[in-house]
């Protein structure tokens, strides 16, 4: 995959007197280290009656972000429903948000090979608990990232938007 393309977010309250450059934008490295890194997630999904926000475990793993869930549950129901969501790295302070595209996976070759790098972050085993109720797995195709860090020299200038192509 081509790294992502860094921009100034759409902030006009902050952004409204900066130089349209890159001057402190952070690396995509940067957000890639807080998504591998990040024990929680958040989850936003929509379905047809409201919102929904649920905290979930997951990996980036193939430029994407890859989590398990029931198939009854809310999250997987909106997503049958409505495929967009946002997923939030757990520290606020150095946060990494990815609006992106959820796609449920059913093929069994992708869980197995999805499941060493799951399991190495979070111990146990996923593949039995999966396959002996009705979990699936969820790839979430990012189209734009944003990061905020509150502990930057600047924090409005190095609020930054990724875009995928």
């Amino acid at each position: 995959m081509t790294e992502p393309t860094a921009s100034r977010p759409h902030w006009p309250d902050a952004l409204s007197n900066v130089p349209d450059d890159t001057t402190g934008l952070k690396p995509w490295s940067w957000a890639l280290e807080r998504l591998e890194k990040s024990h929680n997630y958040w989850i936003s999904t929509s379905g047809q009656d409201h919102p929904h926000l649920m905290v979930i475990w997951g990996i980036w793993w193939k430029d994407a972000f890859w989590f398990s869930t029931g198939s009854r549950t809310r999250k997987a129901k909106n997503m049958a429903a409505n495929s967009r969501c946002v997923i939030g790295t757990e520290k606020a302070d150095e946060a990494i948000i990815v609006e992106g595209t959820a796609e449920q996976i059913d093929d069994r070759d992708i869980w197995k090979q999805l499941a060493v790098p799951y399991d190495r972050k979070y111990g146990g085993e996923i593949l039995p608990v999966l396959e002996s109720s009705s979990g699936t797995i969820f790839r979430v195709t990012p189209r734009v990232a944003f990061g905020q860090d509150e502990h930057a020299e600047n924090f409005v200038l190095s609020a930054t938007r990724w875009k995928f192509s």
